[in-house]
């Protein structure tokens, strides 16, 4: 029972999120959640923030605290015997040391700067794999579109061609045309059944390509709205290729990331510099020790111990001493006080020859600053002719679709034509399959220009800022 409700909580919830139509809205909402480049950059951007964090630790001083207990065993003196015995002895240290950063040519701002553009070109590199998964998203919803379209079709030609068979079939049993066009029809039949299952093969195909993006593994029941998709009206053709490539260059994350990196190099180069400078840094430590073997204490009793003898007659020279007694150690609090100590100070280090290391340092940045410079023009480059690029391909498709809506109108009124011909038997079947083959193709050739220039509008106002939709 356990494993079935596991199955249960796994299976059907993604079974029921293939089961629903999904609008593009949802499609792009879905892949945007799901996808993993996304996260990446996500993970990525996450990565930046704690950079920062960092940084802004370097503002604060290094305080470390430290403690050691050690145990002497073996052949050691004894203090209040003074002769060697195996005894244990044992001791505690404790320290505290703490550091911070006076002077160091700025490099703790320059550091806290960075990160800061580092967080920025991070948001920009999610934003623009955000902005490049909805387009890719868009353009697999409007193949599903442009399938779906050419199977009804396909659909609607296999019906005509049906109909037209049965009703050779009773013209040439009644003797009105040879049997040869019947063969002809047949064949025509053929064809229109291969072309159905091409279009169902291809609609499939590209319902799975669109459920991959959207990690839905049920492709048999994903569906997208049924919702009809006319040619969108949009004043982005109204613009010129320089007015776009204007609003582009200076508004797309793809070209705010390169901006961003070059201001990083830049600021690289302001931190190797720093390091050239000489640092000036505080310290302070404070430490104490305890001890807990016993120890000699002074008494109130006075001895006198003979120091030598007077010469001549051998009176006994005696000096007074303060007689020691053996004590136990010291408590731990007294001892912490007693045995205190501090240490402070400042350190100043000016580099003067470091193996030509952070000069090198300094040269590799400039270096960088260069290459970066150059890959932000030429993304400029690229984007302007992509910009012009697609402001032809879409004015080229739009051209295209409009003559395929001509050539529809032309094909269907020659197909019309040839059918009533042919019903009267004036036209031969070969004529008549060959005009309704043609009017086919006009009518597959009008859809996939229209989702053609669809996509190409749609790439072309991705440049100029306007949100992705179909509609």
């Amino acid at each position: 029972m356990k494993f079935l409700k596991y199955l249960f909580i796994i299976i059907v919830p993604n079974i029921l999120l293939a089961q629903k139509s999904w609008t593009l809205e949802e499609c792009v909402n879905r892949a945007l959640e799901m996808n993993i480049s996304i996260k990446q950059s996500q993970l990525d951007y996450a990565g930046s923030e704690i950079n920062k964090q960092g940084a802004i630790g370097s503002f604060l001083p290094n305080i470390n605290i430290g403690s050691n207990h050690s145990w002497n065993i073996g052949l050691n003196q004894n203090i209040t015997t003074g002769l060697l015995e195996n005894v244990t002895t044992q001791f505690t240290s404790m320290n505290l040391n703490m550091n911070i950063s006076v002077y160091g040519g700025l490099q703790n701002v320059k550091r806290l700067h960075r990160a800061n553009l580092s967080i920025l070109a991070s948001q920009y590199q999610l934003e623009d794999m955000t902005e490049n998964v909805a387009l890719l998203v868009a353009n697999s919803y409007l193949q599903i579109l442009f399938s779906k379209e050419s199977l009804s079709v396909q659909k609607l030609q296999l019906d005509i061609t049906i109909k037209e068979l049965k009703r050779i079939k009773e013209l040439v049993d009644s003797g009105v045309v040879p049997k040869g066009d019947l063969y002809e029809i047949e064949a025509n039949l053929a064809s229109q059944e291969k072309n159905l299952v091409d279009a169902q093969n291809s609609y499939y195909l590209s319902k799975i390509s669109l459920a991959q993006l959207l990690l839905i593994d049920d492709f048999e029941n994903f569906e997208i709205a049924n919702e009809t998709y006319d040619i969108p009206i949009s004043d982005v053709m109204s613009k010129t290729p320089e007015e776009i490539f204007s609003y582009a260059v200076n508004n797309k994350t793809e070209i705010k990331v390169f901006e961003t990196n070059l201001e990083i190099a830049k600021k690289d180069l302001e931190i190797s510099k720093a390091l050239l400078k000489p640092s000036l840094s505080a310290f302070y430590s404070y430490s104490s020790r305890i001890g807990y073997s016993d120890r000699f204490v002074p008494t109130d009793e006075i001895v006198f111990t003979p120091i030598g003898v007077v010469e001549g007659s051998g009176e006994r020279v005696l000096a007074p001493y303060t007689k020691m007694a053996t004590a136990n150690p010291q408590s731990f609090s007294k001892q912490f006080d007693l045995n205190a100590g501090q240490n402070f100070g400042f350190s100043l280090s000016i580099p003067i020859l470091n193996n030509l290391s952070r000069r090198s340092n300094v040269n590799q940045t400039k270096i960088n600053i260069l290459r970066t410079e150059n890959s932000l023009e030429q993304k400029k480059l690229d984007l302007e002719n992509t910009v012009n690029q697609s402001f032809n391909d879409a004015r080229g498709a739009y051209k295209a679709y409009i003559a395929s809506l001509k050539l529809v109108d032309a094909r269907e009124l020659a197909f019309e034509y040839a059918q009533n011909k042919f019903q009267v038997g004036a036209m031969n079947s070969f004529d008549f399959t060959q005009a309704k083959q043609r009017y086919e193709l006009a009518q597959s050739e009008l859809i996939r220009t229209k989702y053609d220039y669809i996509f190409k509008l749609k790439v072309l106002e991705f440049y100029f800022g306007v949100p992705i939709t179909v509609k």
